[in-house]
């Protein structure tokens, strides 16, 4: 029987964070639960399904769950166990002074259930893992503040919901997730992901951006630079250590690829954590 444990990092006047961890499997059977208050929470490991009232989606790591205060919600382990969140929890009047001054917001309400591991967002994902293992409640207090943002200003843009894969599609599509996961920084061609899939690379490409958001070259590069980041604020390892061992071929490409992504170069975003 899987269970869930949370544990609270950091939490001020209307809004908290905690780590939740998460080992049920395809044995448990999904129930229904509420949102106490308005949730955004980044996957960190594992993938899982999420349904609410607006949609069902496929959450992998650097993917941000969005709930609405008071909705139901199912969670689900259909294709395989276990995940860990990081729980970014908002009371509605707390979250709506936040966001008020964001252009183009003109509700709180989440109209999709999930944001898929943007570019755009790896950076703060980055940050308030690397928060978590270091107990810095000062900092997820920021990052909170900069993830409602960042969230809000993002659906504003993209308010359509994604096309709805299979069942079958869905568990494959898990099944090359969790591949990415243990392989990342190994060569990881769209031909191999497919035939290891038992899809054509067309039908596996169309599915993987359904269920992902993002092409598997995209995620995988995410997935890369995500461990790249984390590392760089754990550690005072050499940054060429950090980028061979995540998988680049040379400094040159990991150095230019970060500072596109990351809007800095590498040793500009370890000189952060200080």
């Amino acid at each position: 029987m899987g269970t869930t444990a949370s544990r609270l990092l950091a939490s001020g006047p209307g809004w908290r964070v905690m780590d939740v961890v998460c080992t049920a499997g395809p044995q448990d059977r999904p129930f229904e639960e509420r949102h106490e208050t308005v949730s955004i929470a980044a996957v960190t490991e594992g993938t899982f399904q999420y349904r609410s009232a607006q949609g069902a989606a496929v959450l992998a790591p650097g993917s941000l769950l969005l709930g609405n205060h008071g909705a139901c919600f199912e969670c689900g382990h259909e294709h395989a166990a276990g995940d860990r969140c990081l729980a970014f929890q908002f009371e509605p009047e707390r979250l709506e002074e936040i966001v008020a001054g964001v252009p183009g917001v003109r509700q709180t309400a989440f109209s999709l259930p999930r944001l898929p591991p943007l570019e755009t967002l790896m950076g703060l994902v980055a940050a308030a893992e690397a928060a978590r293992d270091d107990s810095d409640g000062a900092a997820l207090e920021e990052i909170a503040v900069q993830l409602a943002v960042a969230v809000a200003a993002t659906l504003a843009d993209s308010p359509r919901k994604p096309s709805a894969p299979s069942r079958r599609d869905e568990r494959r599509i898990t099944a090359a997730l969790r591949r990415i996961e243990r392989q990342a920084e190994e060569r990881l061609s769209l031909a191999e992901l497919a035939r290891a899939a038992g899809m054509s690379p067309y039908h596996f490409l169309r599915s993987f951006r359904q269920v992902v958001g993002m092409t598997p070259h995209r995620y995988v590069l995410r997935t890369r630079l995500h461990r790249a980041a984390l590392r760089l604020r754990r550690t005072n390892e050499a940054i060429s250590a950090i980028a061979f061992d995540a998988g680049f071929e040379d400094l040159s490409t990991f150095n230019h690829r970060f500072r596109r992504i990351m809007g800095m170069s590498p040793s500009a975003y370890r000189a952060q954590r200080r």
